[in-house]
């Protein structure tokens, strides 16, 4: 049996190994009322908000400027920062299992994410799977956001990564795309069903 083409992996985080959604937190503090937090959601504390903090905003600048828009919500503001473990309910556990095959076959494995270094801080002592990870690149510590081709060119270059020689999984499409871009063998994750089908035809599984 030929060895496969692809023999390392980078995976995503949130929505690939670790359940993130600002709903589980948010729901408790609407008591229910699900149109009030889905306006809060879209219209203050909004994904592109969001976003900034993932590229590297801190997250005071984030909670001055969203308040300023919302003064009466600047608690709920805060709390998206103060209480951001509650969106994390745990890990993805199907994919968590790929994971630990994967490093059971000693495989390089290798974490991209777009992530606020603030809220990322206290996830390697939550989740003890971050630390079977060669090296772990923080967009909001890098400030660089996927899809940009330089966080994976930083990546690669940073860990001696091969871009024909490694898998990028991520629940993005566009994130997806992005390292297919540069060689890399992008996977748009759905399930860890059918990621484990395409690593199988990658004859990493």
């Amino acid at each position: 049996m030929t060895a496969p083409k692809r023999r390392q992996v980078i995976f995503d985080l949130g929505g690939v190994l670790i359940e993130w959604d600002p709903r589980n937190l948010y729901r408790r503090l609407f008591a229910g009322d699900e149109a009030a937090m889905e306006h809060f959601l879209t219209e203050v504390c909004h994904p592109g908000w969001n976003r900034l903090q993932d590229g590297g905003r801190p997250y005071a600048e984030g909670e001055a400027e969203a308040t300023a828009r919302h003064p009466d919500k600047r608690d709920l503001i805060q709390a998206w920062r103060l209480q951001f473990h509650e969106m994390i309910p745990g890990p993805v556990e199907g994919t968590l299992q790929i994971l630990r095959e994967l490093r059971d076959r000693d495989v390089p494995l290798y974490a991209l994410t777009n992530w606020s270094a603030e809220t990322f801080a206290a996830q390697p002592a939550r989740f003890e799977f971050l630390h079977w990870f060669r090296g772990i690149v923080v967009s909001g510590q890098e400030k660089l956001l996927k899809p940009d081709p330089r966080i994976f060119q930083l990546l690669l270059d940073r860990y001696g990564v091969d871009a024909a020689g490694a898998v990028f999984i991520d629940d993005v499409p566009a994130n997806a795309a992005g390292a297919s871009a540069i060689g890399i063998h992008g996977i748009h994750f759905t399930t860890p069903e059918a990621l484990r089908q395409e690593l199988q035809g990658l004859g990493l599984l």
